[in-house]
């Protein structure tokens, strides 16, 4: 059976430095490759990292990515996968204190949430419009958006680094 490729972004948007070096040998693992990242400050955490990088690999690859990444105390990221034959695109984002949470992605970048998971939230909540609205919120991964937010723009302009998943 053909191989399904895909690409992807991770973005680490703060880490502690002391973190670095295991972030970079847990994306080796994932990606069977000597890993090169361009650390850099976060500005909007003083004292702590950040860095963004490209990578292409297997149609599942940033869901192992995220994996890799997963629980580390101090760490917020992203990884995004994109759409290839077969799949959706994905993202995880990673925050300390809510974890991580996972979405289907439309082409354009949009969080999609499946007719069955809207159904279930609208038959729960329909009494309750403000428990509704925060059940679509999560659903969508607001809370996580908004935390990030100023982490995205303290990291805007980094240079990303290409990956490439070998074998």
């Amino acid at each position: 059976m053909p191989r399904v490729m895909t690409r992807g972004v991770v973005f680490i948007h703060s880490t502690p430095i002391a973190l670095c070096p295991h972030i970079a040998w847990g994306l080796e693992g994932v990606l069977d490759t000597r890993v090169s990242l361009d650390w850099v400050p976060q500005p909007a955490s003083p004292g702590s990292m950040r860095t963004e990088f490209s990578w292409t690999g297997e149609a599942g690859t940033g869901a192992l990515l995220a994996s890799a990444m997963r629980g580390w105390d101090g760490l917020r990221y992203e990884v995004v996968e994109e759409a290839s034959r077969g799949s959706d695109g994905m993202r995880w984002t990673h925050i300390p204190g809510l974890g991580i949470h996972q979405a289907r992605l439309s082409a354009n970048g949009d969080v999609v949430v499946n007719e069955d998971r809207l159904r279930s939230i609208v038959e729960t909540h329909a009494h309750d419009a403000a428990a509704l609205t925060a059940e679509i919120d999560r659903a969508m991964g607001a809370q996580w958006d908004s935390e990030l937010e100023v982490f995205r723009h303290a990291g805007e302009g980094a240079p990303p680094t290409w990956l490439h998943k070998v074998g």
